[in-house]
């Protein structure tokens, strides 16, 4: 599986490469990025065929969005899907700072607002952030920190801006699956077009097998998977991984050593895995990663084209790393 691989984006109409980029790394996530770098990084994920591009007003304070669209300003409108999201507006004094963010935009700060017109306001905002007159896929972030004006407010507020073409997708961007199947099933008709799922359907953790995933397979609703290197903790420490001081639980340490010992047995870089397994799922349209260099880029990509055996995966299966249930991908084989 090649990083431009084109995919359709559920039933949104959209196209995406298979590869996305997430770009909050480039917003100064756990480590400092500069503009230079953040160009190169987006420089190479284009030249690689690259075309879905995740950002967020919180991402550096506005600071990711600003350096996503200098440097997709110059590329045709229709050939890239661009998303970003809703509910938190960035302004001077917005209380709900998050210490995750190196050197971010004196005095400025994120506050929670998921209100219709917050949600507007914020739209505007990106928009003028991004210098584009339209956003294809935007997500509601983090519902569950106010589910009730999430799934209203804020949802009904996307829904008149799918209507009027401001943005070509409605989606929610989650860490927790059973949030995003509570959304799907109390968001008024049609519902959301997308779900970005962070961190829940990777070499850790399943659990969006649970429940949501079944329900956007039978819905036609498209996954993003996200966070598949489960922040760092599958690659070595470093300044920007959020673990590189942490004690892990031992479980996850087990599971981690299960993971490794049985990519080494059969040849497979750890992350090639860690890239293709959301693909055995038929509802994942495409993965999201992040990079903070141009190499990390073409890591990613080069993973993601690396051959992996149909025997690691039921390998990992039969000794418990992987539920007996879950699908495999078979196109990477």
């Amino acid at each position: 599986m090649r990083a431009d691989d084109p995919v359709s984006l559920g039933r949104t109409g959209l196209r995406v490469s298979r590869l996305g980029l997430g770009l909050a790394s480039l917003g100064g996530l756990f480590a400092p990025v500069s503009d230079t770098q953040a160009a190169e990084v987006l420089e190479r994920a284009w030249q690689l065929g690259i075309r879905l591009y995740d950002t967020a007003p919180v991402y550096g304070y506005g600071r990711s969005e600003r350096r996503t669209g200098a440097a997709l300003a110059g590329r045709p409108r229709d050939a890239f899907v661009l998303c970003t999201k809703v509910g938190r507006l960035i302004e001077r004094g917005g209380p709900d700072t998050q210490p995750i963010w190196a050197d971010p935009p004196e005095e400025m700060g994120p506050r929670k607002d998921y209100s219709f017109a917050g949600v507007m306001r914020s739209v505007a905002e990106s928009l003028e952030r991004l210098g584009m007159d339209r956003v294809d896929v935007l997500h509601v972030h983090d519902p569950d920190e106010e589910f009730g004006a999430a799934v209203g407010e804020a949802y009904r507020a996307l829904a008149v801006l799918r209507d009027r073409g401001t943005i070509g997708a409605v989606s929610i961007g989650v860490n927790h699956a059973p949030v995003a199947a509570r959304f799907l099933r109390e968001a008024a008709a049609p519902g959301p077009d997308c779900v970005l799922l962070a961190g829940r359907y990777g070499l850790l953790d399943q659990s969006g097998l649970d429940e949501l995933l079944p329900l956007c397979a039978e819905r036609g609703v498209a996954v993003l998977a996200a966070g598949v290197y489960h922040g760092g903790l599958l690659t070595e420490p470093s300044p920007g991984t959020p673990h590189a001081h942490t004690t892990l639980p031992s479980r996850t340490t087990a599971r981690i050593a299960g993971w490794q010992k049985l990519c080494s047995r059969f040849e497979v870089p750890l992350l090639a895995a860690a890239v293709q397994l959301p693909f055995g799922h038929p509802a994942v349209a495409a993965v999201l990663v992040g990079a903070r260099t141009a190499t990390q880029v073409e890591q990613s990509a080069a993973w993601l084209a690396h051959p992996v055996p149909t025997a690691l995966w039921d390998q990992a299966r039969r000794a418990g790393l992987l539920p007996a249930m879950c699908p495999i991908p078979t196109s990477c084989s």
